[in-house]
């Protein structure tokens, strides 16, 4: 590892550091306060969804409202994002990274407020989700800022996932245990402190710097999106992030009428439904420590080709054994996320790059919500086994097609544009 002096007042890259995994990345003093308040603001969220569900449950009594409270984390997404991309290049980051938290807090700590009605509750959850996708999308282009636009910005993000996989996974059940002895109220305070401590964090410890477009009219919601899809490569590239979720959920949303469908417990149900974010974290976990940037973008074409093929073997309707090493599995293929990041930001130009890492955070939540309620609806008419299978192949054969259209686009950016807009 090089020594670098980090006391100085300049920028200092992961870039300009040798290849170390994930330590080269939390070597860069800037980027620890962006760990840390990423690490706060998503354990906040989990706290605030299982409270929220507590809270309107026991206001209601309906089992639709509570699980409308998590809809509601989802389907605000496509409108915050596709209204709010336009404005991501055109502020500075830090500005609109705090301000997202602010009124994240802001929102928490209304919902707190003992005798807020139903209706309320149920609108500032959509109020937060509204904005989410801008603070993420802010966030993801201003890693490059941080870290440059190498393999340490892989690292970065790859890490960034993995925390919020984990912190979910452990949040959900942590939340269990603090509404035992916090009410639901109680419990949306910390969260409301959690946004305040991530907006602090973000204030105190990254560069203040210019917005990438700051001049110029603003751009339309539709002018910005067809910025960022006018390039033939990096529009193959959205779309190759949108679509596999909707693949992946499906057989999440439907684990639990399958494992009541094989006899499984309770107890084997929260053991499948963590196999998959297992997989996950541990596929990418190895890519970004054990692999070098040229074996991580080699890989993309291969483990993407296979990823969902794991899907296909509920087929034969698998007992609670080998369903458990198809969820792992189906999560460990996902090791190539890493490195199509690598192709993604290397598409992206520096001026877009807010816009795009908007827009790209929205279609994959939106799209995560299309797949949760067009499995939801299959299910309906045909048995859960043929619709998780039916979603490996169709999946497979889309990811493969979207594959071989990114070989196709190779070229400078001039070469891939189709005709400009009129």
């Amino acid at each position: 590892m090089t020594t670098v002096n980090q006391s100085g007042p300049g920028p200092v890259h992961a870039s300009t550091l040798e290849p170390d995994g994930y330590r080269c990345v939390l070597r860069v003093r800037e980027f620890r306060p962006v760990f840390a308040a990423h690490l706060l603001s998503v354990l906040g969220v989990v706290v605030a969804e299982i409270s929220l569900t507590v809270l309107v449950y026991r206001a209601t009594g309906s089992p639709l409202m509570s699980a409308l409270t998590f809809a509601l984390g989802f389907l605000p997404y496509a409108l915050g994002g596709t209204l709010l991309a336009p404005i991501a290049d055109r502020f500075p980051a830090r500005r609109v990274l705090v301000g997202c938290d602010l009124v994240c807090a802001a929102c928490a700590a209304a919902m707190a407020v003992p005798g807020t009605p139903v209706a309320a509750l149920l609108a500032l959850r959509c109020a937060t989700a509204f904005v989410a996708p801008l603070f993420q999308g802010v966030r993801g282009a201003s890693l490059a800022d941080i870290l440059g636009e190498g393999d340490a910005y892989v690292l970065g993000r790859s890490l960034l996932r993995m925390v919020a996989q984990s912190a979910q996974l452990i949040g959900f059940g942590l939340g269990g245990l603090l509404l035992t002895v916090l009410a639901p109220r109680a419990a949306i305070t910390l969260t409301a402190a959690g946004f305040v401590g991530s907006a602090l964090l973000l204030r105190l410890g990254t560069r203040g710097r210019p917005a990438r477009a700051g001049g110029g009219p603003r751009p339309s919601p539709l002018a910005a999106l067809r910025a960022v899809l006018g390039d033939r490569r990096l529009r193959v590239l959205v779309l190759l992030g949108w679509l596999p979720p909707l693949f992946v959920v499906v057989p999440e949303v439907l684990l639990t009428p399958y494992a009541a469908g094989i006899g499984a417990s309770t107890a084997v149900l929260g053991l499948l439904m963590c196999a998959l974010p297992v997989g996950t974290i541990a596929g990418e976990f190895w890519a970004g420590s054990a692999l070098t940037a040229r074996t991580r973008a080699r890989l993309v074409v291969p483990l993407g080709s296979v990823s969902l093929l794991p899907l296909l073997a509920y087929a034969v309707r698998p007992g609670v054994t080998v369903l458990l090493g198809v969820l792992v599995v189906a999560g460990l293929a996902h090791a190539y996320t890493p490195g199509l990041d690598q192709w993604f930001v290397e598409a992206v130009p520096e001026e877009l790059r807010g816009r795009a890492m908007t827009l790209f955070g929205t279609g994959v939540m939106t799209l995560q919500g299309v797949g949760m309620a067009a499995a939801g609806v299959a299910a309906e008419f045909l048995p859960v086994h043929v619709v998780v299978a039916a979603a490996g192949a169709i999946g497979t054969g889309v990811v493969v097609a979207l594959l071989a259209a990114v070989r196709r686009t190779d070229g400078p950016p001039a070469a891939r544009t189709g005709p400009a807009a009129p």
